[in-house]
Parts: C-alpha cells; structure tokens; sequence
C-alpha cells in the first residue's frame, strides 16, 4: 500500500474553518499570477518591436515564449518538491526576487539570445510560483474563502492577459517594448512587500525529491518541446538541411518528439515503481487515477495550447505581414481577450444548473465552430465584424474551459494531493503553451511555403532563378515592405515585383486560413475526452491538511 506525503505542510497555526481572514494576503498572490500571466501576454504583442529592433525572424523573437513555457513544464514538479521542504513562503519569496532580476534583464536585453535567456529565467522561478500560489491559498485560507480565493487566481489570469495587450500594445506603439518589462519589474518588488502578510510556514525537511524523477520528466518536457518547435526548420520527416544532424536521413526533430514521448512513458514506470516501494513520488499519479482527471488534464492542454497558437497567430499577422503597430494589436487581441476574462468569471454561475461536462463540451464546441466561422471570413483586417464575432465565441469557449477544468482536477483528487494537482496544473499548462506557440508556428510557416511553391509554380512570370535569389523557396513572414525590398535588390523588374508581392500576400491568408482550420479540427478532438468529464458540481480547492477534518 502505498504512502502519501501531504504536499502542503501543517501551518504553524492551523486556522480553524470558519475563521475569515483579511483579504490583504490573496492580493499578493493574486499578483504574483498576474506576474507569470502578464510577462506571457506581454511577449506577443512585444513581438514586432523585437524582430524591428534585433532583426530577428518572428519565429525566432517566438523562442521567448516557447523557452519560458518549457522552463515552468520541466521544472515545476521538482520546484513543488522544493517548496515543500523549504517552506511555500520562504520560496515563493526567493523566486518572486530572482523573477525581478529576469525582467531587469529583458529591460536591458542587447540581443534576442539575452532575450531567451531571460525568459528562461523567468520560467525556471515561475515553477516555484505556480504551486505556491495553490499551497499558499490553503494555507490561509479555509472554507468559502479558500474557494472563492482559488478562483480569483483563474480572474487574475484573464485579466492580466487583457491589460498585458493593452499596456503593451500602447508602449510598444508609443515608446517601445522594453517598459511592459520594466513594470513587471516594479511589480515584482511590489509583491515581496506585500508577501509579508502572508501566514509563515515551516516546511518540512524530510521531504525527498526525488532526482530521477525530475531528470526524466524534464528532459521529456524538453524533447518534446523543442522537437515540436524545430519541425518546419528540421524537417518534419525527412532532415533539412539546417538541421544539425541526421538520424538514418530522419529529422531529429521528430526524434526529439518521440524521445519525449518514451521518457514520459519512463517517468510514469519510475513514479509507480517508487510509490509500490512505500517513497514519495515526484508525482502522485493518485491526482489522475481515473478516466475522469485524465479528460479533465487532456482538456487542459488543448485549451491552453490553443489560447497561445490564437496570441501567437494574431501578432505574427498584424504586426509583422501587415506593418501595424503593437497597439493595433492590442485591438485586434481586445474582443478575444476581454471575453475570455468576462466568461471566466462568469462560467462560476451555470455550475448550479450544468455540470462540468456539459460545460466543457458546449466550451469546445464553441471554439471549434468559432475557429471552422474563422477560417472562412478572415481577411488582412482584424476590424470586420465577421472576424471580431470569431473572436468573441471563441473567447466564451477558452475563458469557460479554463477555470472549469482546473476545478474539476481539484475537485476530484483527495485532500492531501492540492500541492500535486498545482504542479501538474503548472507542467501541463506551460508544455501546452509553449507547444501551442511552436506547432503554431510550424503549421503557418509550412502551409506558407507550400501556398507560396504552389502560386509561384502558377506564374510563369518568375522563373526559377529568381524565385531562389529572392529566397521565396524558404520565406518565412516578411512585411510586404520587406519583401518588395528583397525582390528590388535580387534584380526583378518592377512588374514582377506586385506580381510576387500579391501572390505571397494571397499565401499568407491561405496559409492563416488552413492554420485556423487545423487548430479546429484539435479543438473538435478535444469533446470526446470532454465527454468524460464528471456529472458533479465542483465546490472547492480540497483541504490539504486533512487532520484538521
């Protein structure tokens, strides 16, 4: 029989049920998600600003998001571990001060790689943060104030998700991309002030983490990362030429994939193996034991992963194919964000009258028709009441599923596994965000090579040797502005150049139009696990300290 170690420590003053606590302390926590939440909002809508600035291709200045996600996913079991042995507090503190320094650096940043870096950086204390944030509200909170407290963190997300476009698009347009960092920065020190009200806890030094665990989940949270976000550079099968090596003439990017796949496979037998010998697991599988907590995860990553293809898809078009400014962006972004801020406050109501699974496939049904709806009318103008429709179904869909589904993890697993229902909320979010943002990516950027080769093959006008001193056999999104410059300096004529001009534009709505489909036909995947969901109302986050009844 196998033994569980509570992932929240016993407070030093347990606080009785009933006891109302001032709300002073939540608002520490509450910014340290919009912390994590507004720096991830904050990287898509800086993203014009940085290729202009660096002269980097977007989908490279995209590594910042995708390095950030990946950091969280890989670390975040581990970092659970740590802050349960070192105390919540003591940790969220440290990671709180080192996440300040991360955003120091990218107010400084003299290049993209310091850029990624930075984000790394970011990532690697966010995977403190992420269950702290959970353990912390436990440990202050009981009863309908515990409940109502788990909740704000979902609003706080979706709210900073909304002032992030809109700040950011702002200061990008008006002064540049760097002060969105620079306020995080003042933030941050904000939020260590005010994490002095915060109820101290003990930790508890027993705790063992387990090392292997934390090798395998990590490595395959990086294989499967960065072979997602190499596959249109790589080769999806066969190896490109830029890649850095071959495997049997094979991509190593989808060896990255399935090597990832394995060491999840091999973290799962290892994970077993230690609970069956009476150990702490990294993970207590315990948190997805039944077909129910399995949908409600698989769920989770298609929401997420979506989310972040949409706030990656959208700035890549506006800013860099059309040449508007981030604050044109913001607006773009405002329909989609604001809804999914408004719904996810609002889904709390319809939980009395529908249970989860309901919800949660009329969420994604939703989103897939919103996504088929955008396919068909999206233009090269993101102000056309079509397209702004689009926008806002879809944001009904993604801020309902949100917060619904994280309760229904929560609600689902026994008392003392809170802290472990943090961490795996923080991996499978983060790998799908960063995931989302890479296949997101790849998709375009490969639909967009085809629709070019094949509209290219269409004019004859362009013979083939200037079809590969343009560089038109490996575009990647360029500015009309940029391209005709390109076209200029590889010697065609003025009439070749609108002939090519307007047929890479009409490749570039093809290739959003495919894109969007795509992403439809993974949200219309996604019902059938959501028809697994439970038939019960979610009530609260589950007591960690089960002693205390």
């Amino acid at each position: 029989m196998s033994t569980t170690t509570p992932t929240v420590p016993t407070p030093t003053v347990p606080a009785p049920p009933d006891e109302r606590r001032s709300w002073r302390p939540m608002i520490a926590l509450a910014l340290g998600q919009v912390l994590m939440s507004f720096n991830v909002a904050a990287l898509p809508v800086s993203l014009g600003g940085m290729v202009s600035e660096f002269g980097a291709p977007p989908t490279t200045v995209a590594m910042g998001v995708v390095m950030y996600g990946l950091a969280v996913a890989a670390l975040v079991m581990a970092g659970a571990k740590i802050g349960q042995r070192v105390g919540w507090l003591r940790m969220f503190r440290i990671a709180v001060a080192v996440f300040a320094v991360a955003q120091a650096a990218m107010l400084l940043a003299p290049t993209i790689t310091w850029v990624i870096a930075a984000q790394t950086l970011a990532g690697a204390t966010a995977a403190i943060i992420v269950p702290a944030l959970v353990a912390l509200i436990a440990e202050n909170y009981r009863g309908r104030q515990q409940a109502t407290a788990i909740g704000s963190l979902g609003s706080a997300r979706a709210a900073s998700g909304v002032t992030a476009f809109f700040v950011g698009g702002l200061l990008g347009t008006l002064v540049g991309w760097r002060p969105v960092f620079g306020i995080l920065l003042v933030l941050a020190v904000v939020v260590l002030v005010m994490s002095k009200d915060l109820r101290a806890d003990r930790g508890d030094r027993t705790v063992k983490i387990d090392l292997v665990g934390a090798v395998l989940v990590g490595s395959a949270v990086v294989g499967l990362t960065l072979g997602v976000n190499n596959l249109n550079a790589w080769g999806i099968l066969k190896v490109a030429e830029s890649a850095p090596f071959s495997i049997v003439g094979l991509s190593p990017a989808i060896g990255l994939v399935v090597v990832g796949v394995v060491l999840l496979q091999a973290f799962v037998v290892w994970t077993r193996r230690r609970t069956a010998r009476g150990e702490v697991p990294l993970l207590d599988l315990h948190v997805l034991r039944s077909g129910r907590e399995r949908a409600a995860m698989y769920a989770m990553f298609v929401i997420v992963a979506l989310e972040a293809a949409l706030n990656f898809t959208v700035p890549l078009y506006t800013q860099i194919v059309q040449g508007r400014t981030p604050f044109d962006t913001a607006l773009a972004m405002m329909p989609f964000n604001l809804t999914v801020f408004v719904a996810a406050l609002l889904v709390v109501k319809f939980y009395t009258r529908h249970n989860p699974r309901q919800i949660a496939v009329f969420g994604f049904t939703l989103s897939t028709v919103a996504l088929v709806w955008l396919s068909v009318v999206v233009t090269n103008n993101w102000e056309t009441f079509p397209t702004i429709l689009g926008l806002v179904v879809f944001g009904i869909g993604q801020g309902a599923l949100v917060t619904l589904v994280f309760n229904v993890l929560v609600t689902a697993s026994p008392k003392e596994l809170a802290g472990d229902v943090g961490s795996l909320r923080g991996t499978t979010q983060n790998l799908a965000s960063a995931v989302g943002t890479a296949l997101a990516s790849a998709i375009l950027v490969a639909l967009l090579g085809m629709g070019v080769t094949r509209a290219v093959a269409d004019h004859p006008v362009l013979p083939d040797s200037i079809v590969a001193e343009a560089g038109l056999d490996s575009l990647d999104f360029v500015s009309n502005a940029e391209l005709e410059q390109v076209l200029t300096d590889a010697g065609l004529d003025p009439d070749q150049v609108v002939v090519t001009v307007d047929t890479v534009a009409d490749a570039r709505l093809g290739a959003l139009r495919s894109g969007l489909l795509v992403l439809a036909g993974f949200s219309a995947l996604a019902i059938f696990p959501a028809s697994r969901l439970p038939r019960y109302r979610p009530h609260e986050i589950p007591d960690p300290c089960p002693s205390e009844g």
